[in-house]
C-alpha cells in the first residue's frame, strides 16, 4: 500500500474504532471470504449483539472499483451512531475473495446475504451505489425477508446491453473493462473525471497510490464480473419487488454514466411510480463522495422515514 493510502487507512480505523465499527472477515465456506466493516464486538458479545439489534441495520455497497470503506467512508462516519453499519467488501475487492467460479449479481448476493446471517443481521436497508446497486437489486429479490428496503444512487435494476450500449457511447468507451480496469493511474484520473460533476484536484502520487492498492489485483476476475453483469435485453424480466414502496432513488443529478433521465425510468416504468426519486445537485456519479454532506442529509431523512416505528 501506498504512503498515503496507508496513513489515511491508519486514520480511518481509529475513527471507525470510536463510532464502534471494526474489520472482521467471514468466512461463507471454505474458500469463500467476505471482509466486511460491522459494529465492534468487545468485552460482551451479548450487549454488543443486544444493541446492534436495537439499532437499525444499514448495509452499504459499493460500486465497481473502489473498495466498501473508500467508498462509504463519510456515510459510516456520519450514521454509526443511530445505526448499526455493515460495510462489506464485493467478492474481489478489498478483503474478498472466492475459489468459486460463479461471477454473477446474484453470487455477489448470495455471499453478501449468508454473510450478514453469520453476523446476526436479520433485517436490513440495503444503500447501493453502481454495481452494489445492481447487487442490491438481486438481494431484495432473492432475499425478500432479509432487505426491507432499499436506497438506491446511480444503479439500474440490471445492465442490458441497451443501457451498456447507450451508456458506453456517451462516456466514449469500448467497454465497460476499459472504463473500469485501467492500466495506468491515467486510466484512475479518468475514472474520477468521468464519476464526478466537477473534477478531483488531487496530485498524481494519490492517483498512483490508489491505482496501486486498488487495481492492480483481481484483473482477470473483475473481468469477468464485468462480462456475466451485462444481460441481453430479452432476457431481462423485471422482478416483482415486495419492498418497491420502500425504495428510494438517490441520485446524481449530474450523473453521466447512469444519467437522471435513467433514474426517471427506474422510478415510472420499472418500479411502477412506486419509488421515490431524490436528486443532489451538481453531484455525479460518485454522489456520496462528491457532496457528502448534501448526500447525508437526504439519506438521513430517507432512513428516518423507513424507520420511523
Amino acid at each position: 500500500m501506498g504512503k498515503s493510502l496507508a496513513m489515511c487507512m491508519s486514520l480511518l480505523r481509529v475513527l471507525l474504532r470510536l463510532v464502534g465499527v471494526r474489520s472482521q472477515a467471514v468466512e461463507i465456506e471454505p474458500g469463500t471470504v467476505v471482509h466486511f466493516w460491522a459494529p465492534v464486538e468487545n468485552r460482551s458479545k451479548t450487549t454488543i449483539h443486544n444493541e446492534a439489534k436495537r439499532k437499525p441495520a444499514v448495509v452499504f455497497l459499493q460500486g465497481f472499483g473502489f473498495n466498501g470503506i473508500s467508498t462509504w467512508l463519510f456515510q459510516m462516519l456520519a450514521l454509526a451512531k443511530d445505526y448499526a453499519i455493515y460495510v462489506p467488501d464485493l467478492l474481489f475487492f478489498g478483503g474478498s475473495a472466492t475459489d468459486r467460479t460463479e461471477r454473477s449479481p446474484a453470487f455477489q448476493a448470495e455471499c453478501m446475504a449468508k454473510g450478514l446471517e453469520k453476523l446476526g443481521v436479520e433485517k436490513c436497508t440495503l444503500v447501493g451505489l453502481s454495481y452494489g446497486g445492481m447487487v442490491g437489486f438481486k438481494m431484495a429479490e432473492m432475499y425478500p425477508d432479509l432487505v426491507d428496503s432499499m436506497v438506491v444512487s446511480c444503479s439500474v435494476m440490471a445492465l442490458t446491453e441497451s443501457i451498456t450500449r447507450s451508456a458506453l457511447e456517451r462516456i466514449g468507451f469500448s467497454s465497460w473493462a476499459h472504463l473500469l480496469i485501467p492500466e495506468t493511474f491515467e486510466g484512475v484520473k479518468k475514472i474520477a473525471e468521468l464519476c464526478t460533476f466537477k473534477s478531483l484536484a488531487l496530485p498524481d502520487f494519490f492517483y498512483r497510490d490508489i491505482f496501486q492498492d486498488m487495481f492492480i489485483n483481481y484483473k482477470k476476475e473483475r473481468v469477468e464480473l464485468l462480462e456475466a453483469l451485462v444481460v441481453k435485453d430479452k432476457d431481462f424480466d423485471i422482478p416483482n419487488y415486495p419492498q418497491a414502496q420502500r425504495i428510494h432513488l438517490l441520485w446524481g443529478e449530474e450523473d453521466v454514466i447512469f444519467t437522471k433521465e435513467i433514474a426517471r425510468n427506474l422510478k415510472e416504468k420499472l418500479l411502477e411510480g412506486k419509488a421515490t426519486l431524490h436528486n443532489v445537485e451538481k453531484a455525479g456519479h460518485v454522489v456520496q463522495l462528491e457532496r457528502p454532506v448534501a448526500y447525508n442529509r437526504q439519506l438521513k431523512k430517507i432512513l428516518a422515514s423507513l424507520h420511523a416505528n
